[in-house]
């Protein structure tokens, strides 16, 4: 991704946070302290209130939901260091970037690398203003762990292609307006026959039926196409080229996924204040069970330190011009430990933490119940923990498949 040179001297700097402190008090709304992005959600599809709707327009219209993309597509080419200004003012006033999802996690970079000027032009801005939701169709039902072996068909009917098949796990689908999507375009070679082909969701023949989990929460679809027309522009990269940039998409979004992004989010209320709430302090001040005092503590160290490795490593794959294969070992690592959090919350509460419904349970307790059952399928999807492991032992570690 191109980036801004970073000469500003500390003036400099000093200028652009109080131009960021006056957008804050004029743009923010203080009632939207303590909101999620509604974007980021795959699991509902969010009514935006009007003071919702404002903010997401001028962070949008600033290119400051995604601050360091290019101005001429919408970003708002912002340096690093000016990136980092933002982040830590929004953060003093209790505002959160209202601009996310799939097309930002995923799809926008991989465009910037590899998407004609006329298709970067079509679809980072609304990206950037939030004005799309995205949605991923990668897996197929013989095709999730082997995905290189997917069937859905894009045959070339001259000035569009016609696409037939199934996905599966698209996650949002059933709110999405656009699905990136890898599809065969040729049979005679495995990899090479793969292409990467952008398709609106409401075009004639795109069907989506959401899959109910365990969680009680939808956010998994069935995505059917039959016989859906879809032009030649919109195939990214040369056809074939679809498994290269499939890999990279997927690169960005395990690092998403490790921690670096939404994981991290999960640390917003420390175990221990949790922990004090449910079990109580003894006379000394410490948390009156002692094995759970030190199962905290000794989370909290290895949580932490995989953060700040998580955010070491992310700027160091910024700096040699973007994603690697770490994401591999980031999203191993962090989806595992946000599954022992999980675990951990459940054990912190006791019976409290596996109520599922009933006016005797807080909504915070029957949402961690569900946050528990669905960090089940962290370990699964986005490329599971079997897959990274091939990845980290082939690509980073060099071993053959003897080994």
């Amino acid at each position: 991704m191109a980036s801004v040179a970073e000469p500003e001297a500390k003036a400099d700097l000093d200028a652009f946070r109080e131009e960021v402190r006056a957008f804050l008090a004029e743009n923010f709304p203080p009632e939207l302290r303590g909101k999620n992005n509604l974007l980021s959600s795959v699991e509902e599809a969010g009514e935006e209130s009007p003071a919702e709707k404002a903010w997401r327009v001028a962070m949008g219209e600033k290119g400051w939901g995604t601050p360091t993309w290019p101005k001429e597509y919408g970003g708002g080419g912002l340096t690093k260091k000016q990136a980092r200004a933002l982040e830590e003012e929004m953060a003093k006033v209790g505002a959160w970037n209202p601009i996310g999802g799939m097309g930002v996690m995923m799809l926008g970079p991989t465009l910037l690398e590899f998407a004609s000027e006329e298709q970067k032009h079509e679809h980072i801005p609304p990206i950037c203003k939030g004005e799309i939701r995205w949605c991923q169709g990668y897996s197929e039902p013989n095709a999730g762990s082997d995905l290189a072996n997917l069937q859905t068909m894009a045959e070339d009917k001259g000035d569009h292609y016609l696409v037939n098949g199934q996905k599966t796990w698209t996650s949002g689908g059933q709110w999405a307006d656009k699905c990136f999507c890898l599809v065969r375009t040729s049979r005679a070679d495995k990899h090479k026959g793969i292409s990467f082909l952008l398709i609106d969701m409401h075009a004639p023949g795109v069907e989506v039926k959401p899959i109910k989990m365990i969680s009680g929460m939808s956010p998994f679809c069935e995505t059917f196409f039959t016989d859906v027309q879809v032009p030649k522009e919109s195939l990214v990269g040369e056809e074939g080229q679809g498994w290269t940039i499939g890999k990279k998409l997927l690169q960005h979004e395990r690092t998403n996924l490790s921690g670096g992004g939404a994981l991290a989010a999960l640390n917003s209320q420390p175990l221990g204040k949790v922990a004090e709430r449910y079990i109580g302090l003894d006379e000394n001040g410490k948390l009156a069970d002692a094995e759970l005092r030190v199962k905290i503590a000794d989370f909290e160290m290895r949580w932490n330190a995989f953060l700040l490795t998580a955010r070491r490593a992310m700027e160091e794959s910024k700096a040699q011009g973007g994603v690697s294969e770490i994401s591999s070992i980031l999203k191993k690592a962090g989806t595992k430990l946000g599954q022992e959090r999980a675990e951990l919350m459940i054990a912190i509460q006791g019976y409290r933490g596996l109520g599922w419904e009933g006016e005797g349970f807080e909504q915070k307790e029957l949402d961690g119940t569900r946050a528990w059952l669905f960090g089940k399928a962290t370990t699964i999807y986005g490329g599971s923990t079997e897959i990274q492991n091939n990845i980290i032992a082939k690509r980073i570690l060099g071993m053959l498949d003897h080994q």
